[in-house]
């Protein structure tokens, strides 16, 4: 099941176990069952402490990863291989007495939650999103008996995911009900549960001291910002609603210079490590909403909070973008989708659609064509625009369709899920309906900066308008990356704005009068 490299490096992290850790597996004798059995073996054979005991669960095939000190319960319903391989990993060594990497004050709170809460996390093995959830909430019940989790593939219980209409994952259940569907931080999770944390933190972030710079956005521009500032000793905090930003949707990243190919995720991880490495306070969970000028900058947010600073720099990035046509968001996460690698498996051996026929686009219908019956690309001009050696891949499949000049004017569905979808052929002007399961949408990014209208001057578009240096229509304000009206939208070049406008904000700075003693 494991290969040597695997064992070997499992082995290293079984190292950390500080007391046992039990395995009870409930397989049946189906290619699957037999997988989960050979899984479970060769863990036990890496540590002492690890073993295996075979007993009925609750589903078949699946693990409970568990400690009889704690009485911690950990599910996984299927096999963690894949993007989950990481999750499985950490449940052992969590369970097994491994500090978590949490803040104390975390750890205390999710101790203190009372009450029982059976958590269900449907996840795809190639969603790179479903790890975060299935972490967090797995580090929750290591914490606290009275919770549990179970990671559950959806691809392996169909049965299951028809019958609760799952067309996006993760999604997740608490105690039967729906909690919560895609991305969602443990911060997030805590504030659903206890109703008081947010006011908490809301008041806790208004008392601090104002920081030197003060970033919105926690993406590739925010963490080379934050890491800038702080390299030139200034007080820096950031602001973002998730760390990570867009780069955490993204899977194979070939284009970042020095390194051949990574992960989104692993760029993520990688990135806050960085930025933790320096005194950056980061205050993740919390949206901005408005920015006041004054003797200070005042920005509010979401939750209440006002926090004060010298300088400010807008990272907030860019979301996908939407169609805008009846029917879309009435069917979002139930068919209409934006992460073709994240819910692409929930729709196998069914009809699909893609619109876009830009790279995202095209690449997505490829991804999609090798697990679904049929890939429908919709383009709304003449051609497609994404790279050629990516539409000779796509002519090269024979289940996929490729329709240019198609404007989509409405999804259409049984009130529970998509059932097809209306276009316009603009040569024509004749309507046309597609009957399928599963709309993808692939068709650019839109900036996150509607909260700033009628503050910082933007492009028709929604971009900030900036200048070489990163400056914005506000003296002390900068804004990086692809909020900005910046030419190109890469990671590469993201992380260079942020560093310019860094550099900016110091500069700022030190020659204002207001601050020049401490930021000096």
């Amino acid at each position: 099941m494991l290969d040597a490299k695997l064992k070997s490096q499992l082995q290293t992290y079984l190292q950390n176990l500080k007391h046992s850790v039990e395995l009870i597996v409930s397989a049946d004798d189906t290619a699957k069952g037999t997988e989960l059995k050979t899984l479970a073996e060769d863990i036990a054979q890496l540590s002492p402490l690890v073993t295996v005991n075979y007993q009925g669960l609750e589903r078949t095939p699946s693990m409970l990863v568990t400690n009889a000190q704690t009485n911690s319960k950990i599910y996984f319903a299927g096999i963690p291989m894949g993007h989950e391989f990481t999750s499985l990993v950490l449940a052992l060594l969590h369970s097994g007495g491994h500090p978590l990497k949490l803040e104390p004050e975390v750890i205390e709170q999710v101790k203190n939650l009372t009450g029982s809460y059976k958590f269900e996390t449907y996840v795809s093995l190639s969603c790179q999103n479903c790890p975060d959830v299935v972490q967090a909430l797995n580090m929750m019940a290591a914490l606290n008996s009275g919770i549990e989790n179970t990671m559950i593939d959806g691809a392996l219980y169909q049965s299951e995911v028809d019958e609760k209409n799952i067309m996006a994952v993760p999604s997740v259940y608490l105690n039967g009900e729906l909690f919560a569907q895609g991305r969602i931080s443990l911060s997030e999770i805590l504030n659903k549960l206890d109703s008081g944390a947010q006011q908490r933190t809301a008041e806790a972030l208004t008392a601090q001291k104002p920081y030197e710079v003060l970033i919105v956005g926690g993406g590739p521009a925010g963490a080379s910002a934050a890491i800038y500032s702080a390299r030139k000793g200034l007080r820096t905090g950031i602001i973002a609603d998730k760390f990570g930003g867009q780069v955490a949707e993204t899977v194979g990243i070939e284009n970042f210079i020095s390194v051949k190919s990574t992960e989104g995720p692993k760029l993520v991880a990688n990135l806050e490590a960085h930025v933790k490495d320096y005194d950056v306070n980061i205050m993740d969970n919390q949206k901005a909403l408005h920015l006041k000028s004054g003797d200070l900058f005042e920005l509010e947010l979401e939750s209440g909070a006002i926090v004060k600073s010298h300088s400010v720099i807008i990272a907030t990035g860019a979301r996908w973008r939407e169609m805008n046509v009846p029917g879309e968001q009435v069917y979002r996460g139930k068919g209409v989708a934006y992460c073709p690698h994240c819910d692409g498996p929930l729709f196998k051996g069914k009809r699909v659609a893609v619109i876009g026929g830009g790279n995202s686009g095209i690449e997505a219908a490829i991804d999609l064509a090798n697990i679904v019956e049929h890939v429908t690309v919709l383009e709304f001009d003449n051609r497609l625009r994404a790279d050629e050696v990516l539409q000779r891949k796509a002519a090269s499949m024979n289940n996929i369709e490729i329709i240019t000049q198609a404007m989509t004017t409405e999804v259409v569905g049984d009130g529970s899920r998509v059932t097809g979808l209306n276009y316009t052929d603009r040569a024509t002007n004749s309507q046309h309906h597609i009957e399928l399961s599963g709309i993808f949408v692939q068709i650019g990014l839109v900036p996150n900066a509607e909260w700033l209208q009628g503050t910082i001057e933007q492009t028709n578009r929604g971009e900030i308008v900036v200048n070489s240096r990163g400056e914005t229509s506000m003296a002390g304000v900068f804004a990086a990356g692809d909020v900005t009206n910046s030419a190109y939208k890469q990671i590469i070049i993201a992380m260079g704005s942020g560093a310019t406008a860094s550099l900016s904000a110091f500069d700022h700075l030190i020659r204002s009068d207001s601050s020049s003693s401490q930021a000096a």
